[in-house]
């Protein structure tokens, strides 16, 4: 016969509990005090296999939530409309890249699924490096939406009317809210192309002679340069860890461009076209980033797409 302790492991716990109680009964009192019929009864309830209620029940996969449905079929349609239209749009910066990088020497690396894009060359036996990223798009975008409501702020919340007194009994037109010769240049901003500057990061790396970072935004056409700092180390000119990061804050990272001498200001302009960093590369970049952040779209909807419909 099984001891009571080996039936207790083998029985779920209330049973066990209850086990344990009825036998310290049966110690206290004489065994002819307990019914033999009753005993057994009680012996077969407790040596009868129990099972948990769960393991009866079958597995099933949920069907997936009606929002789940819907937003799968909206990213499609979102997809196929990117795939059909989106380069299409972008066709002409496409071919501008390819003419720029086709002729001439320099070597990308543009990983999947990341931001930052990098144009590496050799000149003499410099090391030449270019960094420059998609964000720049978003933050055009947040720029732009924050210029608007400060005008909007400053057009109708901050500013007396022009034809208005104090006392505002004067009628006013909204059209008055402005003078007529700003309401023209409004007129001409608002039939030019908006500029779309993209910052970039130029590294000129010596072998033992450390390395310059050159500070620049590419746009309309032009480099414009806004920090020269020097680096006797290399690796602080890239700065990919925060203690590096950190170490090159420390360090004096020149004057801001615009207060340097005229002459030098040309001769650091000179220095950067003599490498291959010009108008031309100026205006390839943001088409870069343009055709570069419409591709990293169309992987984003994918990748959503295919984890709410797993």
């Amino acid at each position: 016969m099984m001891s009571l302790r080996t039936l207790a492991r083998s029985v779920p716990r209330t049973i066990s509990r209850s086990v344990a109680v009825s036998s310290r009964s049966a110690i206290s009192r004489p065994v002819s005090a307990v019914p033999k019929n009753a005993f057994q009864s009680s012996l077969k309830q407790i040596t009868r296999p129990s099972y948990a209620a769960f393991s009866t029940s079958r597995a099933f996969k949920q069907s997936p939530a009606e929002g789940d449905v819907e937003l799968v079929a909206k990213l499609e349609d979102e997809l196929k409309h990117e795939k059909a239209s989106g380069l299409e749009d972008l066709e002409s910066s496409v071919q501008n890249i390819q003419y720029v990088l086709q002729n001439n020497s320099w070597e990308v690396k543009d990983v999947p699924g990341e931001q930052e894009v990098v144009l590496t060359k050799k000149f003499g036996n410099e090391e030449i490096r270019l960094t420059f990223t998609v964000a720049d798009l978003q933050n055009l975008s947040e720029q732009e939406d924050f210029d608007d409501a400060a005008l909007d702020e400053m057009d109708f919340g901050g500013h007396q009317p022009v034809n208005q007194g104090r006392s505002g009994n004067v009628s006013q037109h909204p059209e008055d809210r402005v003078a007529p010769a700003d309401r023209e240049a409004d007129e001409l901003d608002r039939d030019l192309e908006p500029s779309f500057p993209a910052r970039v990061n130029i590294t000129v790396e010596k072998p033992s002679n450390g390395a310059l970072l050159i500070q620049t935004v590419a746009q309309d056409g032009l480099f414009q340069i806004e920090e020269v700092s020097y680096f006797n180390k290399s690796d602080l000119a890239h700065a990919q860890t925060a203690e590096k990061d950190w170490t090159r804050q420390s360090m004096y990272a020149g004057p801001p461009f615009e207060n340097l001498d005229e002459d030098l200001q040309t001769f650091l302009e000179r220095y950067l076209d003599e490498r291959g960093i010009n108008a031309e590369l100026a205006n390839m970049i943001p088409d870069y980033i343009q055709v570069k952040e419409q591709k990293e779209y169309v992987r984003w909807l994918e990748n959503v797409k295919n984890f709410v419909s797993a």
